[in-house]
């Protein structure tokens, strides 16, 4: 009498089907700081730095403004709203970022790193970390020009032009935390609907398409 046979699977014990994988979507973060610099510019302000980053299914759009002065907080609310106006206008010629996006506008915080002139001019009288030549020093940012920067260092005072001066950095000083200016310690956080101090987030300047 023939036995009878059970049929099994040919996949491997304990392996999973595999989901086909997602195509890779970028976006041209050049072709954004074209569209974002000249708002920036426009409002009396530097556009430091530009940042497009995937997160889950949406893009964040991170611009980081200052000018001499700092940057007030309602200052950023205004320039987050004309910015993801120019974006969205962008996108009604072709498609600058192939997905939802979320803008976040924000002054640089105290950690960025002094290496354009007007970094420095704007850190004049906080203390400073800055490699010259073959070391590092710190000292107190006493005054700036065109040509460079007048450094007290341990009440030496040095000129530095701005060709010898690596990347320097702010030394936090926390008995003077009190004197740095807030637009340095946060960033703001809005959207469309909002505007009042009472959203869940108020670190971040947001907009979302």
């Amino acid at each position: 009498m023939p036995s009878a046979q059970r049929r099994t699977s040919a996949r491997p014990a304990g392996r999973r089907p595999q989901k086909p994988a997602e195509p890779k979507v970028s976006v041209d973060r050049a072709a954004v700081v074209a569209v974002v610099e000249p708002v920036v510019v426009a409002a009396g302000y530097d556009l430091e730095d530009l940042a497009v980053v995937r997160m889950g299914r949406r893009f964040v759009v991170r611009a980081s403004v200052d000018r001499d002065g700092g940057v007030p907080l309602d200052d950023v609310a205004d320039l987050a709203r004309d910015i993801s106006a120019a974006l969205d206008a962008a996108e009604s010629g072709t498609e600058l970022i192939p997905s939802e996006y979320q803008l976040e506008v924000s002054s640089p915080g105290v950690d960025r790193p002094l290496k354009l002139p007007r970094h420095w001019r704007r850190n004049v009288g906080r203390l400073v970390k800055v490699r010259i030549g073959d070391g590092t020093v710190v000292g107190r940012v006493i005054a700036t020009d065109d040509a460079g920067v007048r450094l007290d260092v341990d009440g030496e005072v040095r000129e530095v032009a701005y060709a010898d001066l690596g990347s320097g950095r702010v030394e936090i000083e926390f008995h003077r935390i009190e004197e740095i200016a807030e637009d340095d310690m946060v960033a703001f956080d809005d959207d469309d609907d909002a505007g009042d101090a009472g959203d869940d987030d108020d670190e971040d300047e947001e907009d979302e398409r």
